[in-house]
């Protein structure tokens, strides 16, 4: 399954539950897709909080399809194309140095 299949079956799911309805009480609003998402990689973060391996996988990979699932609905609503806006990323990243990875005027010469 590629990532525009994955987004349709997000939008069946908000479909199903409601969430696109103007009454809703989950809006699908960027505001509130961003919060959510912010709070679903804070449960991600939660699994490390005091030890290098997370209790549960299962737990685990809920959250981080959780953390997926905002994310391509955050994408759906602002008309963002997620799999173009990546591999632009990677591009643009490609051959990027970062500060800690810049060269010395030693390494240069």
């Amino acid at each position: 399954m590629d990532i525009t299949q994955l987004t349709q079956k997000m939008n069946q799911l908000v479909e199903h539950h409601g969430w696109y309805d103007p009454d809703s009480p989950k809006l699908q609003t960027s505001r509130n897709l961003a919060i959510s998402l912010c709070l679903e990689a804070a449960e991600v973060l939660e699994h490390f909080q005091w030890s290098d391996e997370p209790k549960s996988r299962q737990d685990l990979e809920g959250e981080l399809a959780d953390v997926a699932l905002y994310l391509l609905q955050l994408a759906n609503v602002r008309g963002i194309d997620l799999e173009q806006a990546i591999l632009q990323k990677i591009e643009h990243n490609w051959d990027r140095r970062w500060p800690e990875e810049e060269l010395t005027n030693e390494e240069l010469a």
